[in-house]
């Protein structure tokens, strides 16, 4: 993060800081995989119409209903698309971190948002203006390319859940989750160790478990020496072991 902060003195005052970090907007977007084939002067048309938004944790970002006018980035921290259920509690969509975008389908769509957005940690993001988006849509062609290509792949993930939800069961969810969080390394036999993304709450609603079926389940992969969990920190026993387990 870093890299895309320059210093910049401001006065000094009660509760202030002697310096304000101030963002390279131009900089952070040539990293996003969405515009790294623009030219400067597209980036710098970008950045011209790109605000940042700094959220703590758990600060809303947006409601569900609420009218887009563009869509985020997100430089650092961690965001949660959830909507509410009719019993009260909430269903999690996706959970999002650094160099991910989202709001993109509903901003063409130019419908209201259908989810909710909270930070799950201190959070930066930036807010790229739609009509910044368009201009670029009507004037390059590999632009409106690569995004189509990036609905297309939010798509797929959306299909992928609902086959997963569908026909794996609630085990075989935990493992595929904790397997994708291992990194995939060429040492299958040896250990993983795996830090969890946020709260057990959360990934029981990502996975579409109670939070109870998701301790049941960890403590059953903890007997069979599979994994070790404390906290939010877990220890796979061996990525093959658990790949091959079946309860």
């Amino acid at each position: 993060m870093l890299c895309f902060l320059r210093r910049v003195p401001v006065r000094a005052g009660k509760g202030r800081s002697m310096h304000n970090d101030k963002l390279d907007i131009a900089q952070i977007l040539r990293r996003i995989s969405l515009f790294q084939e623009l030219s400067q002067e597209q980036i710098e048309h970008l950045a011209s119409q790109t605000r940042e938004k700094r959220l703590q944790k758990g600060e809303m970002l947006f409601q569900k209903g609420d009218s887009p006018r563009g869509f985020y980035a997100i430089v650092y921290g961690q965001m949660k698309l959830a909507f509410p259920s009719a019993a009260g509690n909430e269903k999690v969509v996706e959970i999002l971190g650094p160099q991910q975008s989202f709001g993109e389908a509903v901003m063409f769509m130019d419908r209201p948002y259908p989810v909710f957005a909270e930070s799950l940690a201190d959070s930066l993001l930036l807010h790229i203006a739609r009509q910044a988006v368009f201009d670029m849509l009507e004037t390059d062609a590999s632009f409106a390319r690569r995004m189509l290509a990036g609905l297309a792949l939010r798509l797929h993930g959306l299909i992928r859940d609902v086959e997963s939800y569908s026909l794996r069961s609630s085990t075989q969810r935990v493992i595929g989750f904790l397997l994708q969080r291992s990194g995939g390394g060429d040492d299958e036999s040896g250990d993983a160790e795996i830090d969890l993304p946020t709260s057990k709450q959360v990934i029981a609603s990502r996975l579409n478990l109670t939070p109870e079926t998701l301790s049941r389940i960890f403590h059953d992969l903890a007997a069979a020496k599979l994994i070790t969990v404390h906290g939010k920190h877990v220890t796979v026993h061996g990525v093959k072991r658990l790949r091959e387990y079946e309860p």
